[in-house]
């Protein structure tokens, strides 16, 4: 098989072009290809197929084998690919995820993408939709019971299901501890992506994240986007205005335009290598 690697802000994945290769069990091959001792390595598998209704579609998978709706920074990197490789001759187009249809921007250097400008859609807000099982129709700042403590949390969908929970000191966090509980706690029905986020100003903020399936990762663009939207949310950030979002593998750019209701995110796209390898099943 074929396949490219490729990381958006260190969020790496295993692409395999579709248009021209089969891949019958996209389960199994991302659990072995992600493996960072016997496989490729990576955060997991995303499939570029030919889409009837877009310019190609997004099939993307967890290192756990697990399928996803949808990930910020594998659709910059499978727009550059689609770019890169000739797939499309236009710096605007449209890729079918499982969250729906796409549309982005590139920017181009050299013959390359270099930065990619994603309109992630409209945040979802409302709790059973996302889902997440509260009174309220909104979660918005509220309590959550973690091993006998308590934290507080926004919940946000951007195609998948993420909780905004804000700290003071991101760098001792016991996040390999209280992330699974997170996400798998009773009130997420589908499990959740969880952010520990600490306000930096106005207009800056810093984040890990626990992403369900696949553990803490350097980035994940989802993520950024359901950040910026609870901040603005819970009064922490400007609103109408980018925020720069930053994960352990650099930045991204996120901006909610309240009017639209759409959240737009800017971020680079890179490939690191080519290749083929031999799937033992």
């Amino acid at each position: 098989m074929k396949f490219t690697k490729m990381h958006g802000i260190g969020n790496d994945y295993v692409y395999v072009n579709c248009f021209e290769e089969t891949v019958i069990d996209p389960a199994a091959v991302a659990r072995f290809v992600s493996d960072r001792h016997f496989g490729i390595g990576s955060d997991g598998l995303i499939l570029i197929k030919p889409s009837e209704e877009a310019d190609c579609e997004m099939d993307m998978y967890n290192l756990d084998g697990s399928q996803g709706a949808m990930c910020g920074n594998g659709i910059r990197c499978v727009a550059k690919y689609v770019y890169d490789h000739g797939i499309v001759d236009k710096t605007s187009l449209s890729i079918a995820t499982k969250s729906g249809i796409k549309y982005v921007d590139l920017a181009v250097r050299d013959g390359k993408v270099s930065m990619v400008r994603v309109n992630m859609g409209s945040p979802v807000l409302t709790a059973r939709l996302i889902p997440v099982v509260s009174e309220s129709e909104e979660v918005i700042d509220a309590p959550i019971e973690i091993e006998g403590n308590t934290y507080r949390f926004t919940a946000v969908s951007m195609g998948n299901p993420h909780a905004v929970v804000y700290v003071e000191d991101l760098d001792n966090l016991e996040i390999e501890k209280i992330g699974p509980l997170f996400e798998n706690h009773i009130i997420f029905p589908d499990r959740v992506n969880t952010e520990f986020v600490k306000v930096i100003d106005r207009r800056t903020l810093s984040m890990r994240v626990w992403e369900r399936g696949s553990g803490e990762t350097l980035a994940c663009g989802t993520g950024a986007c359901a950040v910026a939207v609870a901040s603005v949310l819970n009064g922490l950030v400007d609103e109408d205005v980018p925020v720069t979002v930053k994960l352990l593998g650099g930045d991204l750019q996120i901006l909610w335009d309240r009017q639209e209701n759409i959240v737009y995110m800017t971020g680079e796209a890179v490939t690191v290598f080519d290749g083929e390898i031999t799937l033992p099943f």
